[in-house]
């Protein structure tokens, strides 16, 4: 700032646009609580659906909050904050995205009426950090054991995180669920760990959800290569090969000079020949199914069936690394080396036609730590859909076996920490207690936004629910949604992960403490960035979302 009499010091480019104090720190909040605005009637099972239309015309359907907030166009930097919070709970836990970006959007909102009562960011900050860390201590204490075996309480899991989704078959698609999970599982030392990518889920429209299964083993996306080759094998002798079954080229340029008929014949003898020995090492290691990563050759194919071995090529390295764990093969890079040492086995590897393309199922693998659900479906949109409940699911269970802990859903734990905290804010006193109290209070959201999806009165219903969590056991009264009231939840088999419940504090809290910490929005000049900032201090599409606002 220049003293009186002096003019204004001039230290960034010419067009360059600032938005700063309290002006900067609105325009965040406002954005972000638009963000929040339009996930939030997707949550629950009464949750709607959003359709998102991209530049192309192409049409996703969907109530999960990622999906969602991936998909539609947002500009303002403080929005794509809050899109980064929906992506790391996908990520991290693969459930709880809405939940996430709704608890971020209730801090900020909380927030606002703070500042406007003259209390310092950095007091709000504070105090957010402090009910962040007793919130986690509180769900460490009223937390529940789930172990490996407890296979009811896991199916409940699965089918809490797919409420709204994939409903006409979600009992179903919660059992091959758990069932793919219990399977590729490893316990070691007491800890269980799961490897999501072990379980492969491919997606094909046709048929109806109730159609999809889950293979003990792997579906491929291919087809059998040549028609002669047998189209189903039983007590199959698998060999992956990652090597071409191809006569080489020369690495360097090289020019072959065949001046008669019979060289030419010579050379195309010896190209057989080759060949004919690549399948000949094939037949004595004892394989009766080739799944290679590379290319088959015709006349390879040709030898091929002729000895009764199935093939498959240029097969994916995922969906090759996945065939090791599931069959107990080994990768062969150089054929010399191939034995029988080196193949898995499945009881079949068959051929079949799904919705009009083949595809391979490769089934009856002895203990697979790989395993592949189908998921079918009447349309793309309900496909995909469905793809997206199942990976909410997938990631659900195993964050719960991982974690070992889970809590009650419905908006009951929420009101439960909510009403620690609103205790524990009494005991810290000073500023900051104001800014526990703006934390429990968002947290309330949630069960809020579950009773307006529900038809209920969401202020009765909090205040019911508050009275009720004071009392004794009331831990798990949440709200039943399909029944309108309120209900015990456990009771009910409404049960999520802890750890989906911590993360979405954790990084809600974490985007909340950033876009409060904003005190100046710096734009960059016309002459580098595009056209200049309106008056009122927001730049040309950074006002809101596209498609969506």
């Amino acid at each position: 700032m220049a003293e009186p009499g002096q003019s204004p010091v001039v230290f960034m480019t010419e067009g360059t646009k600032r938005t700063r104090g309290r002006d900067a720190q609105r325009l965040n909040i406002l954005i972000a609580k638009a963000v929040a605005n339009a996930v939030k009637s997707t949550l629950g099972p009464k949750g709607m659906d959003k359709m998102i239309v991209d530049d192309l015309g192409d049409i996703t359907i969907t109530n999960d909050g990622a999906t969602i907030l991936e998909e539609i166009s947002i500009d303002h930097p403080a929005g794509k904050m809050m899109v980064e919070v929906a992506k790391t709970q996908d990520e991290e836990v693969g459930d709880g995205t809405t939940s996430a970006v709704i608890i971020a959007g209730g801090l900020l909102k909380k927030a606002e009426d703070l500042l406007d009562n003259d209390i310092h960011p950095s007091t709000i900050i504070k105090g957010y950090r402090l009910a962040s860390k007793k919130a986690q201590e509180e769900l460490e204490k009223v937390a529940e054991d789930v172990n490996f075996k407890d296979k009811k309480t896991l199916k409940n899991i699965a089918l809490t995180s797919m409420t709204g989704k994939a409903a006409d078959a979600a009992e179903e698609l919660a059992n091959l669920v758990v069932e793919a999970i219990v399977q590729v599982a490893d316990e070691e030392n007491g800890a269980i760990s799961v490897d999501i990518d072990n379980v492969k889920v491919e997606k094909k429209q046709g048929g109806s959800l109730h159609e999809s299964e889950l293979v003990k083993g792997l579906v491929i996306d291919k087809e059998i290569v040549h028609g002669s080759m047998p189209k189903k094998v039983s007590s199959a002798k698998i060999a992956l090969i990652d090597a071409a079954l191809e006569v080489k080229s020369t690495e360097t340029d090289a020019k072959i000079e065949i001046t008669s008929p019979e060289q030419m014949q010579a050379f195309l003898d010896q190209e057989e020949g080759m060949l004919r020995k690549m399948v000949d090492q094939v037949k004595q290691s004892g394989a009766s199914v080739v799944i290679c990563q590379k290319g088959i050759d015709d006349l390879a194919q040709h030898f091929l069936a002729k000895e009764g071995i199935s093939a498959i090529r240029r097969v994916k390295k995922s969906d090759m690394d996945a065939l090791v764990r599931a069959t107990g093969a080994k990768i062969v890079t150089r054929l010399d080396d191939l034995s029988a040492a080196d193949l898995g086995n499945a009881a079949t590897v068959e051929e079949r036609k799904v919705s009009g393309d083949d595809m391979v199922f490769i089934e009856g693998c002895k203990n697979p730590k790989s395993v592949s659900m189908l998921v079918r479906g009447g349309s793309e949109h309900v496909v995909d859909e469905a793809e997206r409940a199942v990976h909410d699911a997938l990631m659900s269970v195993a964050t719960a076996l991982k974690s070992g802990k889970v809590v009650a859903g419905g908006g009951s734990i929420e009101v439960e920490i909510s009403v620690k905290l609103s205790d524990y804010a009494q005991t810290i006193g000073g500023r900051e207690q104001l800014a526990i109290e703006a934390f429990a209070e968002a947290l309330e959201e949630i069960p809020r936004t579950l009773a307006e999806t529900a038809g209920m009165n969401p202020l009765d219903t909090i205040v019911n629910l508050r009275a009720r969590h004071r009392a004794k056991g009331g831990i798990p009264i949440g709200i039943d949604v399909m029944k309108g009231k309120l209900a015990d939840m456990k009771a009910q088999n409404v049960v999520e992960p802890m750890r989906v419940k911590t993360q979405a504090i954790t990084s809600g809290t974490e985007v909340a403490e950033m876009i409060l910490r904003i005190d100046d929005i710096i734009a960059g000049s016309s002459k580098d960035r595009g056209p200049p900032m309106p008056p009122g201090g927001m730049p040309p599409g950074m006002g809101g979302m596209g498609g969506m606002m």
